[in-house]
């Protein structure tokens, strides 16, 4: 299969006055194009330091990162932020969204630096919402708009680009039961469609919706292994109990 993201012996080293933090100790890694897969590991392991690498927020001390194909490992700062326009989506914990902007309008962002026309923009941030199953809420602030809603603009946000992979870090960490698993049945639904996604999660039940578990310790891959007992988000939805459908805030 084609390999989305491929990283050989990457090590990430943080001086701090006469101490070295080895957040990254040879890290082998890759993700074939349509994978899903779920980094887990306490904090302080490195899964976090291994995400802002992978998605060119930083840059590995030592070893070589290929994005596509493409050796990121040392770019310049302008090629790096090309990079992460064009080819990674961007979800976070805490939504990251404009207040004053609305929905359609923060989803739109990431098109701004392609030099793309407006109508050509706002064509592409409704198809992202729709995809999300927001459509018709394109014109609602962030604060009117329920927790779930507000992350669904931001998987939307990350989806505008047509990325090479989508990066979730803690995507659930703010959400209930219900929306978490919500959110999860969307990134299940993008990955059938060809998506790749990366997930990093401290939850082991979040972590089982993907299709492959990585679990960091201290620096290093401890373990990676198939998910064979996968959870089908869809499925659970079903099972619980029905609920008034979601309000704005």
């Amino acid at each position: 299969m084609d390999q989305v993201i491929s990283a050989e012996h990457l090590v990430k080293i943080y001086t701090l006055g006469d101490y070295e933090i080895h957040a990254l100790r040879g890290i082998d890694l890759s993700i074939e194009k349509g994978g899903f897969v779920a980094i887990m590991g306490p904090s302080g392991s490195g899964k976090s330091t291994l995400m802002h690498i992978l998605g060119c927020l930083d840059r590995p001390t030592r070893g070589k990162y290929l994005l596509e194909g493409e050796d990121i490992s040392s770019l310049d700062r302008n090629s790096l932020a090309r990079i992460r326009n064009q080819k990674i989506g961007f979800v976070f914990q805490s939504f990251n969204l404009l207040s004053r902007t609305t929905a359609l309008e923060n989803v739109e962002l990431p098109l701004l630096y392609n030099n793309s026309y407006s109508k050509e923009r706002i064509e592409k941030a409704k198809k992202a919402l729709c995809l999300v199953g927001l459509e018709g809420r394109e014109n609602h602030y962030p604060n009117k708009l329920s927790g779930g809603q507000q992350q669904r603009v931001a998987i939307a946000r990350a989806l505008v680009n047509d990325p090479a992979i989508i990066l979730a870090d803690e995507p659930t960490g703010n959400l209930d039961t219900r929306t978490s698993i919500e959110v999860m049945e969307i990134f299940q639904t993008l990955n059938e469609s060809g998506i790749t996604i990366l997930v990093i999660t401290h939850e082991k039940d979040i972590a089982m919706y993907a299709k492959r578990n990585i679990t960091f310790r201290d620096g290093k891959i401890v373990k990676d292994e198939i998910v064979h007992a996968r959870k089908i988000a869809k499925d659970e939805l079903l099972s619980l109990p029905e609920t008034e459908p979601e309000e704005d805030a």
